[in-house]
């Protein structure tokens, strides 16, 4: 746990803060553990056990709950797998592996392998965008279709965020906050609780460090399922445009929703993501 949190401490706030919100889960689900190489992956599996297959992937920093306004809607005609991201705040294994290798697709073998599935629909964000681009490139046969929100991986990361939350560091809570807000895009008074809940995480929370690779061409080309990809055009992590450029070129078929005043973190998509979803 000390891997990937500032204290043992800390560690055990973040996860007994998530135990509580585990427990206030709006639709009924099942808490799954799957064995896998990189270690015990936790996943809540809600919706009709015999409806198609949706994974669901989280950024950095966060865990299952960032779903929880969706699952409602998702799991009405979807059985909904949220997992828990290995080496993120969640109760999944602390393992970190390279991300550049196929280490996380292999990890993604295991899940699917474990849910007892051979294919599924994925919606991701931001690390989890770009962790799912990356098995719909090595997996293409395992993914229906793509749903990927602020996905890393397509354009460049930006940096002027970083320097200005390494400024703010001194003043304790209140600069984190002002760090978070700059990074998210969180600015109005209704995302107060997101902010909120990220804040605590990273008070905590030893997030990954390294650049995404950045995904070829000639990669995003091999793309052939339903795409969809929405950006926020005031992401202060990603160039978003130049994402939104890259997969109109690469990925043809795909659809692009680039909003332009949101930023890197997007809210109240359920619904158009549902729509793809139902194809």
């Amino acid at each position: 746990m000390s891997t990937i949190y500032k204290s043992e401490a800390g560690g055990r706030e973040i996860q007994r803060l998530y135990r509580e919100a585990l427990d206030t889960w709006p639709v009924p689900a099942e808490h799954l553990r799957l064995p896998t190489r990189e270690g015990e992956t936790f996943v809540v599996a809600s919706g009709p056990r015999n409806a198609p297959p949706v994974l669901l992937l989280h950024g950095s920093g966060a865990n299952t709950t960032m779903w929880r306004d969706d699952i409602p809607s998702w799991s009405r005609k979807f059985r909904t797998y949220a997992v828990d991201l290995i080496g993120e705040p969640g109760l999944s294994a602390p393992s970190r592996p390279p991300l550049n290798s196929d280490a996380l697709a292999l990890w993604l073998d295991d899940v699917l392998d474990g849910l007892g599935i051979t294919s599924a629909a994925i919606v991701a964000t931001s690390l989890g965008g770009w962790v799912a681009v990356d098995y719909a490139v090595r997996r293409p046969e395992r993914v229906t279709r793509l749903a990927v929100l602020c996905p890393g991986g397509l354009g460049r990361q930006t940096t002027g965020w970083i320097v200005k939350a390494l400024l703010l560091r001194p003043f304790g809570r209140w600069g984190l906050r002002h760090s978070a807000r700059a990074a998210t895009g969180l600015e109005s008074p209704e995302s107060g609780p997101v902010l909120d809940s990220v804040v605590a995480t990273f008070m905590h929370f030893n997030p990954r460090t390294e650049r995404l690779p950045v995904f070829p061409d000639e990669a995003l080309r091999g793309l052939t399922m339903p795409v969809l990809v929405i950006v926020g055009g005031r992401d202060a992590m990603f160039d978003s445009h130049e994402t939104a450029r890259r997969v109109r070129q690469c990925v043809p078929h795909a659809t692009v929703n680039l909003l332009p005043e949101v930023g890197h973190a997007i809210l109240g998509q359920t619904e158009p993501v549902a729509e793809f979803l139902r194809g």
